[in-house]
């Protein structure tokens, strides 16, 4: 008889689990499995959105796995310690499965375990599961990896696509082990975790991910590739927080799109959709290549431009109160849901790194604490696309008028008036340069510029030629 661990991270679901699954594959009808869950110590020192959110999906984890007979072991300390702490509570051990971090500091720990676990001559197999196609899959005919989106995505979609991954619950129960009590400082640590979450996020979580994307596929995915871009309208997946914590698994989500394909003739949404699947894993690609990325621009020539640093300005941007209603909407909705629409975030992130001319690292850094769908690979990509100086960028000169994007993608003021409503009773005709309002309509709408709203804190044609000349500067 011997025993396999199953070490859980960012995959947080017991449905189409590539470790899990090939564990269960392995096992013979003697074996036992115990699952794992690692507490790093100091975490509930750092405390945002992300962790609160991503507590509450470990909570939700924990309790399903407890519903199918299958209790979570948890350990704590410094990685040496804690899986010293598995070995010697688990003498009979002869396999570890985990899904591996291809890139970041998730990477490096993993490293750090498959050595802990080599050394001790114990087998351990890191599989690829948090992305369609792993690092290393998406290759040239020469197996250089691409740098540009189109020609990656090209080869992405010829690339036969892995099957999901069942798991037999009823074998996980039947070989399921449970000596929690000899691990109580790990259990003690996941209490602590749990008294400090909030429990805002009721809706995290494998099913109510499973639900959310049964929902989109079944009535908004036809409409995804016309409506996509409009904040106002609930026309996203918003599925983007499951796949970050693993509730959802980005396999199952492609599947159950191409699924729905059937023989339909329309099918422009779902493949729109599923191109940004792909741009999820190029990124993660890139992040891999160029490890550096968190803090130095691929294109070599932007390294060490002279960014402002007016922190009054980068305040503002991040307060939501720039005088910009569109971008003051975008950061409101960030501060209330953990979440900002993709339309969105390429706006603010265009006017912070090109209108207020502050470094992209700033906003990247500020997106780390506030996003509940945080991943590295996607923002740095994001950030660096936004602010040209990644791979396949914006073109330096496109730059966003804040204001023709409010014009263009929110023509009503709907989603401006959800998220400000300081400018609720502001007239269309003035919903967008609140500014522009004659003093008496200012009155009238119970919204008085400079008090109740700011003036806008720049002026978008001055900035924007600050902008070109910056870039310029560096050929």
């Amino acid at each position: 008889m011997s025993t396999t661990v199953i070490w859980f991270r960012r995959d947080l679901r017991l449905h189409d689990h590539t470790a899990l699954s090939k564990a269960l594959e392995s096992l013979t009808d003697e074996d036992q499995v115990v699952g794992l869950f690692y507490i790093q110590p100091g975490l509930n020192q750092t405390f945002t959105p992300r962790h609160d959110y991503y507590y509450e999906t470990l909570m939700k984890h924990v309790e399903n796995c407890e519903e199918v007979g299958f209790p979570i072991h948890f350990i704590t300390g410094s990685l040496e310690e804690a899986f010293n702490q598995v070995v010697n509570q688990l003498p009979d051990v002869d396999q570890v499965y985990f899904n591996v971090d291809e890139a970041g500091a998730g990477a490096k720990r993993d490293q750090k375990v498959v050595d802990f676990f080599e050394e001790k001559s114990i087998p351990i197999f890191p599989c690829v599961d948090h992305t369609i196609h792993g690092a290393n899959e998406v290759k040239k005919p020469d197996e250089q990896h691409y740098k540009v989106f189109s020609s990656y995505y090209k080869q992405w979609l010829k690339q036969d696509k892995p099957r999901l991954q069942h798991v037999d619950l009823n074998k996980l129960k039947h070989h399921a082990l449970d000596i929690r009590d000899q691990f109580k400082r790990g259990q003690n640590a996941y209490d602590k975790l749990m008294e400090q979450k909030t429990g805002k996020w009721q809706y995290a979580g494998e099913k109510h991910g499973l639900k959310r994307l049964e929902d989109f596929a079944e009535s908004k995915v036809d409409d995804y590739q016309k409506k996509r871009d409009f904040p106002a309208l609930s026309a996203t997946s918003m599925l983007s927080p499951y796949l970050r914590t693993g509730a959802v698994s980005a396999r199952t989500v492609y599947h159950w799109i191409e699924d729905e394909k059937g023989d339909r003739s329309q099918t422009q949404g779902m493949e729109t959709f599923v191109q940004e699947l792909a741009w999820r894993d190029f990124y993660n690609m890139i992040y891999k290549q160029y490890p550096k990325s968190k803090d130095e621009e691929l294109i070599e020539k932007y390294r060490g431009m002279d960014w402002g640093d007016d922190q009054q300005l980068l305040e503002a941007w991040k307060e939501g109160r720039t005088g910009f209603p569109l971008i003051d909407a975008a950061i409101k909705q960030l501060h209330q849901i953990g979440w900002m629409h993709n339309r969105l975030r390429m706006a603010v992130a265009s006017f912070l790194t090109k209108d207020l001319l502050i470094d992209w690292r700033e906003g990247e850094r500020y997106f780390e604490e506030c996003l509940i769908d945080y991943e590295a690979a996607s923002n740095i990509g994001g950030w660096q696309w936004a602010s040209s100086t990644g791979t396949d960028a914006a073109p330096y000169f496109r730059i966003f008028n804040p204001t023709r994007q409010s014009e263009r993608f929110d023509p009503e003021g709907t989603f401006i008036k959800k998220y400000l409503p300081e400018l609720k009773d502001v007239p269309k005709k003035y919903i967008h340069s609140p500014e522009t309002m004659p003093d008496e309509i200012q009155k009238e709408a119970g919204c008085v510029i400079g008090k109740d709203y700011p003036k806008p804190i720049v002026d978008h044609k001055l900035q924007r030629k600050k902008a070109l000349e910056l870039y310029k500067e560096r050929g």
